[in-house]
């Protein structure tokens, strides 16, 4: 688990909102616990210079499957030596990769989409059992992944450069070159998706990658790595490496990385963003949001409440897109009964279930955690028009799982609003105008995306334009730009100013070199000689 042991105020921003945990679902980011290594489980490997090898780590990590508990593996707090040794194989395939031309690099990407298509169903039913998904959500992991891989297939219109003729045999052209050694810092909750979104583009534009997938589910990054291997990645230009502190502070310290993406926890985030961008690197970071969906009095009821009731609820909860927040304007609140009624049919249990709908939190305290926000809910005054708490899947009695849970009558000083729960609850406030939920979204310091449900074209543009947030829905419920586009959270959402994937994306993993040329037209050999009397020009 992600721990910065941040002490110092300068490195939070200053909020009256608390901050959530990503990884860990802990009010601060710690140690992994110190575990003996099992001998009746595998130990997760890291993968250095294009081998799968034996940690020799003298602390593990317990990965679990969330619905049953069972030990699935370990997984290692890579050693000091060991990150030294990715870094270095990192650090010297860069410099022979950034030789390739950008139509070897696109063959690669060609193939590695190819097999990641080939084997979707595998890594998703990794996914099931690592992180808790369904089986459906889980190949919509993979698939969105996908597609970032199918944006770096483009790379070769992407890294295009320019050129300019700035005076008589003067040329000024311009054109991206790799940064060396990158590094991708990855969150539980999208454990295809979030690596797709990082190694396919750097190593297309040219760098090597040092990964840092979550303890909680490494395995789907674990087979991307073959494949990518497959598919014709060199040795050591795709790394990876696993643990919490030390191995990120590693990543943020070490000089030959040059660059560093992170999703996860504001406070991890925060550390990241800091530590490294006082070493000299480039760090793009998602963090924490609180998502609204505005629903106005016009809007078409029965495909507002289906949208809802799956943005809200879908991957219990664990998106950072996810419609945590509903805003109700006027009449509309005499939805919410229905809308009970369908997050009431919706069924909870393990992924592989065709029938199942959601499965469960990540971890036993992830689920605590949201159980005490429920409380907070009802102890300050709100109603808990459904509480999903308590509830037990039959064969899976041990599992964490959070039933869809409803909170109305909720008012932005309650706790169970100022933080982001990252479970299947969604909390709802009443507002008369339009006017009122953009103050109400805006007023939040967060800015990954919202929602507003309406047939009027009028009031979707007003919403539109007045909303101060980067990523809108018009009666889209997880308005997630797909890759021609950037993913464009804003304000407490993000640290840096390029975003992920995109065009952004590839910017992020290349830096500009300008090259004013002068080649004298005069100073051509082989012309036709000239008998002309020479004059002065």
């Amino acid at each position: 688990m992600l721990s910065a042991v941040l002490k110092s105020p300068s490195l939070i921003r200053a909020t009256p909102f608390v901050q959530r945990s990503f990884s860990t679902n802990l009010p601060a980011l710690q140690h992994a616990a110190a575990a003996a290594k099992s001998s009746t489980v595998p130990n997760i490997k890291n993968y250095i210079n294009g081998e799968f090898v034996e940690s020799q780590a003298s602390k593990w990590i317990e990965l679990k499957n969330p619905a049953t508990q069972e030990l699935l593996g370990m997984v290692p707090e890579t050693t000091h030596e060991e990150l030294v040794e990715a870094t270095k194989s990192a650090e010297y395939a860069a410099k022979e990769w950034r030789k390739t031309t950008v139509l070897q690099r696109q063959r690669v990407m060609m193939d590695l989409q190819y097999l990641i298509r080939e084997n979707q169903d595998r890594i998703a039913k990794n996914i099931v059992e690592e992180q808790g998904k369904t089986f459906v959500d889980a190949k919509g992991d993979v698939f969105r992944g996908l597609q970032v891989v199918e944006q770096a297939c483009g790379l070769t219109t992407g890294l295009m450069g320019e050129k300019l003729t700035v005076a008589r045999d003067m040329e000024t052209y311009m054109y991206r070159e790799p940064l060396g050694v990158t590094a991708g810092i990855c969150p539980f909750n999208f454990p295809a998706m979030i690596p797709l979104w990082m190694f396919p583009l750097s190593i297309a534009a040219g760098n090597s990658i040092i990964m840092k997938p979550s303890e909680r589910d490494p395995g789907a990054m674990m087979m991307l790595a073959e494949l990518a291997a497959e598919a014709g990645v060199p040795k050591g230009v795709l790394n990876i490496v696993h643990g919490s502190v030390d191995c990120v502070n590693y990543i943020c310290d070490a000089p030959e990385i040059k660059a560093i993406s992170f999703v996860g926890s504001d406070r991890a985030g925060q550390h990241i963003y800091t530590r490294g961008n006082a070493n000299g690197k480039r760090v793009q970071a998602n963090l924490g949001a609180k998502n609204h969906a505005v629903v106005l009095p016009d809007a078409n009821k029965q495909a507002t409440l289906n949208a809802i009731a799956g943005a809200a609820f879908g991957a219990a909860g664990q998106r950072c897109m996810a419609l945590s927040t509903l805003v109700m304007v006027g009449e509309s609140k005499e939805w919410l009964p229905e809308l009970a009624e369908r997050a009431q049919q919706l069924k909870v249990g393990y992924g592989m279930d065709p029938e199942v709908d959601l499965g469960p939190v990540i971890t036993v305290q992830a689920k605590e955690r949201a159980e005490r926000l429920i409380q907070s809910g009802a102890d300050e005054g709100a109603n808990l028009l459904l509480d999903g708490r308590g509830i037990v899947v039959k064969g899976y009695e041990k599992g964490n799982f959070v039933g869809p849970t409803i909170i109305t009558d909720v008012n932005a000083s309650m706790e169970c609003y100022r933080e982001e729960i990252f479970a299947p609850v969604l909390v709802c406030l009443n507002v008369d105008t339009l006017d009122e939920a953009i103050e109400l979204v805006n007023a939040n310091p967060y800015g990954n995306g919202t929602a507003v449900f309406t047939n009027s074209g009028p009031a979707a543009r007003k919403f539109e334009h007045e909303i101060d947030v980067g990523q809108v829905g018009i009666n889209v419920p997880i308005p997630v730009p797909v890759p021609p586009f950037s993913f464009t959270g804003s304000r407490g959402s993000i640290l840096g100013d390029m975003n992920f994937y995109g065009k952004s994306g590839l910017l992020f993993y290349t830096k500009p070199k300008t090259v004013t040329a002068l080649w004298k037209e005069s100073d051509a050999t082989h012309n036709r000689s000239s008998v002309a009397m020479p004059t002065m020009q």
